[in-house]
């Protein structure tokens, strides 16, 4: 993918090395598979603990003692991501990978800009928040377990800085393309919302049995595969995309299928826990949002998948 030396977006909210939880709140997340946890999240620290949390840090550090450095999955100033300069200030330790992020965010925002506006419509673009162990969005506590997700109470995407590693080591797909997908993914559940789908699914799943709620999520999951796959044609007619870029995206889509993913952790797959969708349905439905660059040809709740 011929990505460097293009627009970069502004739309990003860069909390590596903060130490601050962010936001609490209570709602759902949709969230990209990482190996751990699945789904929506919810929950969070009372402000009065929170309160009480900052004294004890601060007391702390007064005495010469930074809590943040020694808490084993904390966030700390010198974790992930980060690296400790002269000065003593925290600065990004791989620029190329923001400045990728970046790009990749802004080539989103070009295509659903452009297809919003040619159905008389305003797309509202969404910030992209990179955190580095673990952060607080409106939709609850996140960390590295929870994979790169969509928060749609307060539309943003959240992607741990570790995570694409994660997808080549662990998962098998590698290229720039291949993360390219999942922050194109992501974006995709906030087209959901932008259009009313992720509203109207929330509030139908709260009547559903686990079943049916894995069920209609994983039409939900394939949606936001496809609409990932037409942003991939967009990227391809500006003739960024090089040899090899679609393979990327299609293995990748495959490697975290659920049938895969539980086939790797637990040696054997539970079709009725399924909520993303196959290896097969993955790949299936990014390459038909690739091959048609049509909402149309993305309707996920009709028939079958």
């Amino acid at each position: 993918m011929e990505w460097k030396g293009r627009r970069q977006s502004d739309n990003i909210e860069d909390r590596r090395g903060d130490p601050s939880m962010g936001g609490l709140g209570r709602g759902g997340g949709f969230s990209f598979p990482s190996g751990g946890g699945m789904g929506r999240r919810g929950g969070g620290l009372s402000i009065g603990t929170i309160i009480f949390l900052v004294v004890i840090y601060l007391v702390l550090k007064a005495m010469g003692i930074d809590l943040l450095q020694i808490m084993d999955g904390g966030m700390t100033t010198g974790g992930p991501g980060y690296e400790q300069s002269e000065s003593g200030s925290q600065t990004p330790a791989n620029d190329e990978m923001t400045a990728f992020v970046r790009t990749v965010l802004a080539e989103t925002e070009d295509t659903w800009n452009g297809i919003f506006q040619s159905q008389g419509r305003q797309y509202e673009e969404p910030r992209l928040v990179l955190f580095s162990g673990q952060t607080q969005s409106k939709c609850g506590f996140a960390s590295a377990a929870t994979g790169p997700f969509y928060c749609p109470s307060d539309h943003k995407v959240y992607l741990d800085t570790a995570f694409f590693n994660q997808l080549s080591r662990q998962f098998g797909a590698s290229g720039d393309f291949a993360e390219a997908y999942v922050v194109a993914h992501e974006v995709g559940h906030h087209v959901q919302n932008l259009l009313g789908i992720l509203p109207k699914f929330n509030q139908a799943r709260q009547r559903m049995s686990e079943a049916d709620a894995n069920k209609m999520s994983v039409r939900v999951e394939l949606q936001a595969d496809c609409f990932a796959g037409i942003w991939g044609k967009f990227t391809e007619q500006k003739g960024i995309l090089e040899a090899g870029d679609l393979e990327e995206a299609l293995n990748a889509a495959q490697q975290i299928g659920d049938d895969t993913l539980q086939k790797r952790s637990q040696g054997y797959v539970v079709p009725e826990s399924f909520n993303h969708g196959t290896s097969e349905q993955r790949a299936r439905w990014f390459k038909r949002g690739f091959d048609s660059g049509q909402l149309s040809a993305c309707d996920t709740f009709s028939g079958p998948i």
